[in-house]
């Protein structure tokens, strides 16, 4: 089983280069994973390049959000809660010297054995962990 992460998501809803190839995990190989916090990561990047970096308008932003929204609700992808996977994302975090925000998504891949990403350093320290990867 699959896990997605914030950074192939958020590439998949900008429609940033490579977006075409998570459309094809999310549609072919459905449902995918991942912890409850991507909401929050996905959000925020919206957020940044709407506010920050202005690259996208409020509407379209929000219009971004509902689609992934609808990704969830339509059972595309499944979240597990962060919680059960915080302890186990904390040591990976300071083993791999990555964020616990990317650790949450190695510590669940863990589980279910295979992760989507576009994080290079992310998807290294996964692969340390026998996790199979997929990096767009």
């Amino acid at each position: 089983m699959i896990v997605i992460d914030a950074s192939a998501l958020t590439k998949y809803l900008l429609h940033e280069e490579g977006w075409e190839k998570i459309g094809h995990y999310l549609y072919e190989n459905r449902p995918l994973y991942s912890v409850d916090h991507l909401l929050k990561e996905a959000g925020n990047a919206l957020w940044r390049h709407c506010c920050v970096t202005q690259i996208i308008g409020c509407k379209i932003s929000l219009e971004l959000y509902q689609a992934l929204q609808c990704l969830i609700s339509a059972g595309v992808i499944l979240l597990k809660p962060e919680l059960d996977y915080l302890n186990e994302a904390f040591k990976i975090a300071i083993e791999g010297r990555i964020t616990v925000y990317d650790a949450l998504y190695v510590a669940l891949a863990r589980e279910l054995g295979e992760l989507l990403t576009c994080d290079e350093k992310q998807a290294k320290t996964a692969e340390k962990y026998s996790v199979k990867i997929y990096w767009v």
